[in-house]
Parts: C-alpha cells; structure tokens; sequence
C-alpha cells in the first residue's frame, strides 16, 4: 500500500513538473497576460517576469509589500507596511501593484509616463494606479534610453544581463542584495511567456508603441 502512495505522488510531481515546463503561466499567476495591448513582445515578457518574481499571486496589481491586498487602484496605496527579514528588517516599504513599486518611484514615473500626467509633478501622486495604467508606465520606463535599448539585449538572447541590470530596482530578480524561490528560474520564466507573447502578435505584426489607455 506504502509502494502505492509512494508511486501516486512521484507520478503527480512528474506531471506539476511537466505543466511548469510547458505551461508556467497556469502554475505562476504573476505570469499572467498584462492588461494593456500592444507593444513589444519582448519588453511585454520581460514584465511578466518581473512580476512573476515580486507578485506571483492571484491578483497582482492589487497586492502589497507583504501579501495583503488593497480593493481600489484610484491611487498609489502609499501604506508602509512593515519588513520581516531580509537586509531590511526593521523598516517598512510602500511597494505596492504588479511590479512593487514604492510610493516615490512610482511618483516619479507617473509625472514622466502617465497618460493623464499634468505640468505639475506633485500631482503624480494623485493619478490612477489602475491595472492599465500600471503596465504603460512601467512599459514607458524599460523603454528609457537610460537602460541601454532592452528591446535589443533581448532579442540577443541576453536575458540574465538585462535581468541583472534591472535587480537594483527589482532586487527578487537575484544579483543583488536579495534574492527568492524564484530568481534562478526566472531565465526560463521568461522564454516561456516570451513563446506565448510572440504566439499573441497578429500576423505581420509589428512593435509599434502599445495604445494610450482610455
């Protein structure tokens, strides 16, 4: 009987193991599609595994540092919720949404990139922190010049030193401070949603900038 539970459960972790090698995005909710359309696939993948690696959980773009969660986006949560371990213990990180961004990065970004950005910076803090608009910001910001052309290191297969490139803002992509479960398979993580955003482009597509939010 032993031999018996022994055999089921070996059989069911070839199969767990057999679906994440195949199909990621079922077993990793971080990887899920992003809201916003349009765009390049390879910076499309790159923030999904992004967010594979700081928000792997049902509902991302509402998750906090932490893992609790906040029901409305009209604005960055902007809650200092406190840290448990790691070289930060003791203090406490307003990361929050999809890609975990803190209150003031995201402030940042918005008066740079949001589309309902005003002349005035400090309204950034003001603008919407929905699912959409948390995708074109951070899409705009991978497409800096400041990042030396992602799109390109990507599409020459350089993904781990794009990855490390990124880890002093997402420190869960590993080569820095901290790391977690998942920072050695994020390599992978990204070729198999990089297969799935490539099968998504229309025929004859192109990378052309993904459409403002309405």
């Amino acid at each position: 009987m032993r031999w018996r539970v022994g055999a089921a459960v070996g059989v069911a972790a070839l199969m767990l193991l057999m679906l994440w090698w195949w199909r990621p995005v079922l077993l990793m909710p971080g990887t899920r599609a992003l809201v916003i359309q349009g765009g390049d696939p390879y910076l499309r993948a790159l923030m999904r595994t992004i967010s594979a690696s700081e928000s792997n959980v049902v509902r991302p773009y509402h998750v906090l540092y932490g893992g609790s969660y906040v029901w409305t986006l009209d604005k960055h949560p902007n809650r200092c919720e406190r840290i448990g371990r790691g070289p930060n213990k003791g203090n406490c990180s307003t990361a929050a949404g999809r890609y975990q961004l803190l209150a003031g990065t995201w402030v940042e970004l918005a008066a740079r990139h949001h589309p309902d950005r005003t002349s005035d910076p400090l309204d950034a803090m003001q603008l919407s922190f929905a699912p959409i608009y948390q995708d074109a910001v951070v899409y705009a910001w991978l497409s800096e010049p400041r990042w030396g052309n992602l799109s390109a290191q990507l599409r020459q297969g350089r993904v781990q030193p794009v990855l490390r490139r990124l880890s002093g803002t997402w420190t869960s992509l590993g080569y820095g401070i901290e790391s977690n479960s998942m920072s050695r398979e994020l390599p992978r993580v990204y070729q198999r949603v990089l297969e799935d955003e490539l099968a998504r482009m229309p025929k004859g597509g192109s990378s052309a900038p993904p459409a403002r939010p309405e």
